[in-house]
């Protein structure tokens, strides 16, 4: 683990957690609870399995996590956050929510995990009408499932799928999560390959507070 060598809280910060996958394996501790090493590797794809062990090995001697051999049938090792590490949660989450918007475009080898995107979801969207009856939005945007819910005022999501879904979305992430945070609107949508069954109108009680990025400028 290389070192900033600058007496400054971001600095020594990052001497822990800047280098590159580290805050991405807080990431996955963060959003799976307790993890194998295999379930840390499936949702780290491109990632090589020695600079993996290092990245743990470093999180476990700075305080972050900790690894605990699970009692049978699971018999493994499993990796955890710390109290310490709980405590990056406000920093993840904030990283969301600056980098939504960025997600409006989706390169060529951009892997999709169906727990990023419902993490994301559920933080960033509100019920604009907490007082009515409740709505499932089911989302099909690639290797999972998410079912959207409405509930108790908040909205909630999880991987799965529902009996009777008001609304199914199914199509490439980055449209889907445009339609559903505002960014862009249903004709757009479809435009990009989201096609829908059941009452879109629902896709009215979601809001969502986000700000565009600036368009990216031309470098001559």
């Amino acid at each position: 683990m290389r070192s900033y060598d600058e007496y400054c809280a971001i600095a020594k910060s990052l001497d822990v957690v800047g280098d590159r996958w580290t805050l991405l394996i807080v990431r996955e501790l963060a959003l799976r609870g307790p993890s194998r090493y295999t379930d840390l590797r499936d949702g780290l794809p491109g990632i090589a399995t020695n600079l993996l062990a290092d990245r743990l090995r470093d999180l476990e001697r700075a305080g972050v996590l900790a690894r605990e051999d699970a009692p049978p049938p699971v018999a493994t090792t499993l990796f955890h956050l710390t109290p310490r590490g709980e405590q990056l949660r406000p920093v993840l989450e904030d990283l969301t929510r600056w980098g939504l918007p960025l997600m409006a475009e989706q390169q060529p080898g951009d892997a999709v995990r169906g727990h990023w995107l419902a993490s994301a979801l559920e933080l960033m969207l509100t019920d604009r009408r907490p007082d009515s009856p409740p709505i499932t939005v089911e989302l099909h945007p690639g290797d999972q499932t998410i079912l959207l819910e409405t509930r108790d005022g908040a909205i909630h999501t999880r991987l799965g799928a529902a009996e009777n879904p008001d609304l199914t979305l199914e199509g490439p992430a980055p449209p889907i999560m445009g339609l559903l945070i505002g960014l862009i609107g249903p004709t757009e949508a479809e435009a990009n390959g989201v096609s829908y069954e059941g009452d879109p109108t629902v896709l009215d009680r979601l809001g969502a507070e986000i700000t565009p990025p600036p368009h990216r400028a031309e470098v001559a």
